[in-house]
């Protein structure tokens, strides 16, 4: 049974994987399609070593799990809820305007302050 110190340590560990702008683009990838590190270094634009690195740090986290295909190590997001949250924090959009409000931009293109 999971515990709220489990909970906290689960938030934790996605935000960690999701405050580096180089994992979110790792992750935003993977959501696609598994892919092997080389394939994610081209595609995003930065070295093989970089996004190892990363990946590194993001299977640590428990969030991508690696699997070998042929002489490639293929990697995937670990789990399919994770996947759709990660869908849904894409689906919303928060802006700061100059007074330091935050909008909550929804999908009809309406937004209300939230904060």
């Amino acid at each position: 049974m999971l515990t709220i110190a489990d909970h906290y340590e689960t938030i934790s560990r996605i935000g960690k994987a999701l405050a580096d702008p180089t994992r979110a683009k790792i992750l935003v990838m993977l959501m696609k399609e598994p892919s092997c590190p080389s394939q994610i270094a081209q595609e995003i634009g930065t070295g093989r070593t970089n996004v190892s690195n990363h990946l590194a740090c993001l299977r640590g986290c428990g969030i991508v799990v690696a699997s070998p295909k042929g002489r490639k190590t293929m990697y995937s997001i670990a789990d399919q809820h994770l996947s759709k949250a990660i869908r849904q924090l894409l689906e919303v959009s928060i802006v700061l305007n100059d007074d330091g409000c935050v909008f909550d931009e929804v999908l009809n293109d309406e937004a209300k302050v939230v904060a």
